[in-house]
């Protein structure tokens, strides 16, 4: 008999069919009566596939006794009680690294489109604007200092290709990176006081919640512009938006907010900001990888064989 799964929300076609064509699949946000589908199933689940947004709770976890592991779809998977996991002997894991080069490269753009004004640009070009007379001049990445918040797997590609445009690079983490060739800074806001870009892309934990400050945005300054490709929760989020409306922040690239798909009204009227759909990892490429990868996670499992990509 195929073993049992439990899946928490849809995912890309070629993922669920390869998941139903391993496993006895249990579709819970399908489910008019979620509760009576974990009592039925419960004893019998022996893993969760799942997505950064479903993720998995606590009650979930502890509904399904006979629980292994959950695979998760996303490098983030703050929406999974890890505490729960580690309580109840549950190995989890998520899919790094195939998603690192697009993440990177949507950092680059929003930079890009935010400096030279791409966005406003091409909308005067559409509304006969250019018409009218030149367009006026913009900022340049080229030579400009850029400080990254988490030098991990996405950070150190972010950092490349900054340093082909020329910048200068540092970066702040919980520890320094001997090995790597940027400076490092043990203070965040020491370094965002030093820097023209600021590149958020930690990891969203409990502790990294509201590190970039409005004490951190304020040693940024009105010459200063924030990129956010990691999660809204680590961004004071009231206190960027007054900083941008009062232009006490240079300006902003988003591609993650606090309570997303809801974006704060103010910010669609600046002009100072670049707003993205959450969709650093968004290419066909990477996310058919990132799928790949879940059922991977879980036919290794099944198979008695070390996790591909684990967490816990």
């Amino acid at each position: 008999m195929k073993p049992e799964i439990l899946q928490m929300g849809p995912m890309m076609p070629h993922v669920e069919a390869a998941l139903e064509s391993a496993y006895q699949v249990h579709r819970y946000w399908e489910a008019g009566d979620r509760a009576a589908l974990l009592a039925e199933t419960g004893a019998r689940v022996r893993a969760v596939a799942t997505g950064g947004d479903d993720g998995c709770p606590r009650a979930v976890i502890e509904a399904l006794p006979k629980l292994e592991m959950i695979s998760s779809f996303g490098v983030g998977y703050d929406a999974v009680d890890v505490a729960a996991c580690r309580e109840h002997g549950v190995r989890l894991t998520n899919t790094p690294d195939v998603l690192n080069d697009a993440v990177a490269e949507l950092a680059l753009g929003l930079m890009i489109a935010l400096c030279r004004r791409i966005p406003q640009a091409d909308v005067l070009v559409r509304e006969g604007g250019w018409l009218e007379g030149a367009y006026p001049l913009t900022g340049e990445l080229t030579g400009a200092r850029v400080g990254i918040l988490g030098l991990g797997r996405i950070g150190k590609e972010i950092a490349r290709r900054c340093q082909a445009f020329r910048m200068r690079v540092a970066y702040h983490g919980r520890s320094e990176q001997p090995y790597e060739p940027y400076e490092y800074y043990a203070d965040l806001v020491a370094m965002a006081r030093d820097v023209g870009w600021l590149v958020v892309i930690a990891p969203g934990t409990a502790e990294t919640r509201g590190i970039v400050s409005r004490r951190v945005l304020e040693a940024l300054g009105p010459e200063g512009c924030l990129v956010n490709v990691a999660r809204g929760s680590l961004v004071d989020e009231p206190a960027l938006v007054e900083m941008l409306q009062s232009g006490a922040l240079g300006g902003a690239a988003l591609d993650v907010f606090e309570d997303e798909p809801r974006v704060p009204e103010v910010l669609l009227g600046l002009d100072n900001v670049v707003l993205s759909p959450h969709q650093g990892s968004a290419t066909m490429k990477t996310r058919a990888a990132m799928g790949n990868l879940v059922v991977k996670n879980l036919a290794a499992h099944f198979a008695g064989k070390p996790l591909l990509s684990p967490v816990v």
